[in-house]
């Protein structure tokens, strides 16, 4: 048996139940001006981030300031990408903050790490390679793991635009929005994140070869079977 814990970055959505059938074919163009003002926002991701790897490199720290800014901007690109491009599940415009909006259909938010490895630091960016193989089939290439934070069109982004698509499809021809696809796209973009997080040095802990699938975290201490063990015994699923 292996008990699960729970990731620093916790990833949480909802369904939208009155999605337009026809509005994906425009949300592209309404989230523009979140394209313009995120551009320079994402610049300074990256630089705050090198900042940061000094930081910790001297001091085992992340600066407070630095972190809650660089999760505000996963955070406000995670909600662009729900609405137009990664999963297309709400109709509900994003806010343009970087503050959390307990409202809104997703919400990102992030353990602040008191302490972090000084000599993980300078290896991160080799331990996550395995990660980035996976990436790469999810998106156009290993690279663009850590430029998630740029949006990308649904119809060149790898699996996860094909998904998107095929729900968008589904969408507009029966009127609602595939459950599975929508679990399964929400577990796909949690996992991106977790690679994002660790790759940006925003936390020590190695993102899980795990698809944990829907809208809500897996609760920490959850028991799940170990490969290969025993499961007489185990209760019968829930109906």
């Amino acid at each position: 048996m292996v008990t699960a814990t729970a990731h620093p970055l916790s990833v949480e959505a909802t369904p939208d139940p009155r999605l337009t059938r026809w509005m994906w074919l425009v949300k592209w163009i309404l989230a523009i001006p979140h394209y313009i003002v995120l551009f320079p926002l994402h610049i300074a991701f990256v630089l705050l981030s090198v900042i940061a790897f000094f930081s910790i490199l001297i001091t085992g720290s992340y600066p407070r300031r630095l972190f809650d800014f660089n999760v505000g901007v996963i955070r406000w690109s995670t909600r662009v990408s729900y609405y137009c491009s990664a999963v297309m599940a709400t109709d509900e415009y994003p806010p343009f903050t970087l503050r959390e909006t307990p409202g809104y259909p997703i919400r990102v938010d992030m353990v602040y790490p008191q302490q972090l490895s000084r000599g993980l630091v300078l290896v991160k960016w080799l331990l996550v390679v395995p990660q980035l193989l996976v990436i790469t089939l999810l998106l156009t290439s290993g690279w663009r793991a850590y430029q998630y934070l740029d949006d990308y069109s649904p119809l060149s982004s790898g699996l996860v635009g094909l998904l998107s698509l095929v729900a968008m499809v589904i969408l507009t021809c029966t009127g609602s929005y595939p459950r599975g696809l929508f679990d399964l796209l929400v577990g796909l973009m949690r996992w991106m994140l977790r690679v994002l997080v660790y790759a940006s040095l925003m936390t020590d802990e190695y993102p899980p070869f795990r698809l944990d699938l829907g809208g809500g975290e897996p609760l920490a201490g959850a028991v799940e079977p170990a490969v290969g063990g025993d499961t007489q015994g185990a209760p019968d699923p829930l109906p």
